[in-house]
């Protein structure tokens, strides 16, 4: 299937379905970076072990819930896919939208089936904007936030299923490194015993710089490659786009060999963001209607062309 095209079964997907599975990820990278800071902090202490016991149990369940979706990420995740999938993405014909539209697109194809739900898309997009805005950060990084996962799209524009949209990202085409997330369940992907993508460079070389890394397709990549070329955004916020689910780079420290000295500028850029991302789901409910005509305004200021190809 081709990015961009709305598929068939578009309306026999379940979008909440993917919301759940992307929050259940969500909140093993929650619970494991609380959890590394606790022991960071206080690997000595003895102080409330029951509740550290506790958070570890939680950990533990979260993890349970989003194996199997794992497993079959890190089995199809393969060199052979995701060209395929960048090759459809730069010839097949793509349905054009503005940003805000895309917004609403996204609402209406994940919310409508629960008309119930108590925090819409578009909410989830503005709660992270606006945490961004009340910090002070520039107006670039405030859209970033507001636009960092409308690649969510993808699952209705031509994925496969769950495992090619939402999920801890990782490099294919080298080896698959020991701190992504359930690094045993590569397996029974094919690259695993490929005399070349399993070796530790694969088919790149040290310092190539992570704009040279093929990262595994899903939401993240998608956007990214949908607005390199069509915004004025700066590398910090493409950067953002990019790697916030690249979790064995930003923070396990994986992949480093592969980085040159502008990915050391972009690592900072991706870790002041990624609290943002993670932390910013229960800070209020947002007004659309009052916020529209700023992030409107922003959408246009980095958007100069206002439809885009997706």
């Amino acid at each position: 299937m081709a990015p961009g095209i709305l598929i068939d079964d578009a309306i026999h997907r379940d979008g909440l379905e993917l919301e759940a599975t992307s929050d259940n990820i969500d909140k093993v990278n929650v619970l494991k970076d609380q959890l590394k800071q606790q022991s960071e902090w206080d690997s000595e202490s003895k102080f409330d072990a029951e509740k550290d016991k506790a958070q570890f149990r939680q950990y533990e369940d979260a993890c349970d819930r989003v194996k199997s979706f794992y497993k079959e990420q890190h089995t199809k995740q393969t060199v052979a896919y995701n060209l395929k999938v960048r090759n459809n993405l730069r010839f097949q014909k793509r349905e054009e939208m503005t940003i805000w539209e895309a917004m609403e697109k996204l609402n209406t194809l994940i919310d409508e089936s629960d008309p119930d739900t108590s925090l819409s898309q578009i909410q989830h997009l503005l709660q992270s904007a606006e945490a961004i805005r009340k910090d002070g950060k520039p107006r670039w990084m405030q859209l970033t936030g507001l636009i960092h996962d409308l690649g969510k799209l993808l699952f209705f524009y031509g994925s496969e299923g769950q495992w090619d949209v939402v999920g801890d990202t990782f490099p294919v085409g080298c080896a698959f490194d020991e701190r992504i997330i359930y690094p045993g369940s590569f397996a029974e992907n094919p690259d695993r015993k490929d005399p070349i993508y399993s070796t530790k460079y694969g088919i790149y070389s040290p310092g190539c710089g992570l704009d040279n890394i093929m990262l595994s397709w899903g939401h993240d990549e998608y956007l990214y490659n949908i607005v390199k070329d069509q915004s004025t955004l700066p590398p910090e916020a493409l950067a953002m786009i990019r790697y916030h689910s690249f979790y064995p780079w930003h923070k396990e420290g994986a992949y480093r060999e592969f980085m040159d000295e502008h990915d050391e500028k972009m690592l900072e850029a991706v870790r002041a963001f990624n609290p943002y991302d993670l932390y910013s789901k229960s800070d209020g409910l947002p007004d659309i209607e009052e916020l529209k005509p700023y992030y409107l305004e922003l959408i246009d200021e980095y958007f100069p062309q206002k439809v885009i190809r997706w």
